[in-house]
């Protein structure tokens, strides 16, 4: 097995390698394993969030071998990048990783679970949640300072930002599933439109966001908000039509 702990939890290396043998066998699951399996487990006085990754076809068992870092690898490395641009995202343990001559077999992913009051998606099902509005322009604020900071967080969905209220009308967003971004020296604006239109296509919504991401940019409102909600609905679209698809692919197989 090839890992890295966090220098700040070596001194629990072997409760850690002991929660990754037995993976299978305990924990309790925070996900339906559909693709990517997500365990809670007790590390002394802390709860801690274990990601199994899919077990790679025979292709990308060689890839992530030999040729491309591990999913569970990049996890760790951006985490870390995140907060030294302090970036919320929960604290990263380890990561973990089985190989044999054919390439990579499994990897995981450890951090520290992180208690929040809500996901970015409950604002998209729920126009009457309390301080939407406020939350929804500081989460336009945080936007704005990733982007700033030429972080592209590819997969900007609304399930991957979680939501903490720390203070009265004062919210702090961390984000996970974190193993494809990109790091640029300026992020253009089409970068930025396609970087948030992945969220939502709810038009009060996007109308939020645009106007409190205009309000402290550059960028001209009535350019912005059009702009974004044609790639959201674009986005919506291709999202759609690929999940009809894979529905039907698996009908085939059956």
């Amino acid at each position: 097995m090839i890992f890295k702990i966090n220098p700040k939890f070596t001194s629990q290396t072997d409760q850690i390698l002991a929660i990754i043998k037995n993976f299978n066998n305990s924990g309790t699951y925070l996900n339906e394993p559909v693709r990517n399996a997500i365990k809670i487990f007790d590390l002394d006085t802390k709860a801690v969030n274990v990601k199994s990754f899919k077990k790679p076809t025979i292709l990308n068992k060689i890839i992530y071998g030999y040729f491309r870092k591990s999913k569970a690898k990049r996890s760790y490395e951006f985490a870390n990048i995140l907060l030294e641009q302090n970036i919320g995202t929960p604290q990263p343990i380890a990561y973990f990783e089985n190989k044999s001559f054919l390439g990579l077999n499994d990897s995981y992913y450890m951090s520290e679970q992180l208690e929040v009051d809500l996901l970015f998606r409950a604002l998209t099902t729920d126009e009457n949640y309390p301080n939407r509005e406020v939350i929804l322009r500081q989460f336009a604020q945080f936007s704005y300072s990733l982007h700033e900071k030429g972080i592209e967080f590819i997969d900007n969905t609304s399930g991957n930002t979680l939501i903490k209220k720390t203070h009265d009308n004062k919210f702090e967003f961390y984000l996970v599933d974190l193993n494809r971004m990109n790091f640029h020296d300026k992020m253009s604006f089409e970068k930025r439109i396609q970087n948030i239109a992945k969220l939502t296509s709810n038009e009060s919504i996007v109308q939020i966001i645009s106007d409190e991401y205009c309000k402290i940019s550059r960028y001209d409102y009535s350019h912005f908000y059009p702009a974004l909600i044609n790639e959201s609905q674009k986005f919506q679209e291709r999202f759609y039509k690929k999940r009809a698809l894979k529905r039907k692919l698996k009908f085939w197989k059956k």
